[in-house]
């Protein structure tokens, strides 16, 4: 009996035991690697080179689109930022979803990973954060529209949401802004539901000169326009001008001031240089022929004006005698 027990318990003793599991373990372990040298390696060679292709695709359409950008660029024509700014979202976005989807390959024909309850907990965790970022999901829809429509460009003059300034970047989810005083105004693409862009085609300004009511309008006129076309056709500023200024006339007065409005129109965003010089000119010319500025605060007087002989012959009221008549009796 005590033999028979003793005998059952030597079939457990660990220093029989220990080698034959290891020796059972070394053969799984080497039909594993022989198993996935025959079938799992190629595999993985597979897929492995399979996203190196699409990954050059991508990278060969993104940079013929980078070219056409520069291309743009150096010609002075618009949307070579729309294109930088979609080229490397393109390529960004492309190179991740190559990824995802050469780990996913790997992860199911190579390793054998059940994905069926990975990709249901993704769906449901895909619904949950789609809800909470509802507004990251609407400044890329946003975004994508701009850069589709072509609203504006890097380097633009624009108002968005409020804010004035020169688009310094932009991505799908936000603009920057530098406001003329350089401060960054950091804006999401969401928030933008109306755009003034003051960098497209052409700007018109209008340069209101103030002149004496005294002065001939027939004379005014004719000289504003001199000095006008004058400004438009010096080299300085002949490529600037995109029309002829425009004198309208006798616009407002105001007391002893008289409106003569100017509208002049120009490149975009080059109208400043060429106002000032027309500004200079104008103060030099009325100058020159005797007109005095205008002021709303000047009101002529209706009565003439007393030589010097008569304010000289008139009496002083400050050494004038009171009064002596009796305010009572009139005596």
């Amino acid at each position: 009996m005590y033999a028979s027990l003793f005998s059952h318990v030597s079939l457990f003793d660990p220093r029989e035991t220990a080698p034959s599991f290891l020796r059972g373990l070394n053969q799984e372990w080497l039909s594993d690697v022989q198993e996935f040298l025959h079938t799992g390696l190629p595999k993985l060679i597979f897929i492995g080179l399979y996203a190196w292709a699409l990954i050059l695709v991508v990278n060969f359409i993104t940079g013929r689109v980078m070219k056409v950008a520069e291309h743009r660029d150096a010609l002075g024509v618009v949307r070579g930022a729309q294109l930088r700014t979609l080229a490397s979202v393109i390529r960004a976005t492309g190179i991740v979803i190559v990824a995802l989807l050469a780990f996913l390959q790997i992860m199911e024909n190579v390793l054998h990973f059940n994905l069926g309850p990975l990709l249901a907990s993704a769906g449901v965790a895909g619904v949950a954060i789609g809800l909470a970022a509802q507004t990251i999901v609407k400044d890329v829809l946003n975004g994508i529209l701009i850069l589709i429509e072509d609203q504006y460009n890097v380097g633009d003059v624009v108002t968005l949401a409020g804010m004035t300034g020169t688009v310094d970047t932009m991505t799908l989810r936000k603009t920057t802004l530098r406001g003329f005083d350089g401060t960054i105004y950091i804006i999401p693409n969401s928030q933008i539901t109306n755009v003034a862009n003051q960098s497209r085609d052409f700007s018109v300004s209008t340069l209101n000169v103030s002149v004496d009511f005294s002065a001939n309008p027939d004379q005014v006129i004719p000289l504003l326009k001199t000095i006008a076309l004058e400004v438009r056709n010096e080299p300085a500023f002949k490529d600037v001008f995109v029309a002829d200024p425009q004198v309208f006339g006798v616009d407002s007065i105001k007391g002893t001031e008289v409106i003569y409005p100017i509208q002049i129109r120009t490149l975009p965003r080059k109208q400043f240089e060429a106002m000032r010089e027309m500004q200079r000119r104008i103060r030099l010319a009325l100058e020159q022929h005797n007109m005095l500025p205008g002021s709303p605060y000047r009101v002529l007087s209706g009565a003439p004006a007393k030589t010097e002989a008569e304010a000289a012959s008139a009496p002083d009221p400050t050494t004038a005698k009171p009064n002596e008549t009796n305010p009572f009796t009139g005596e």
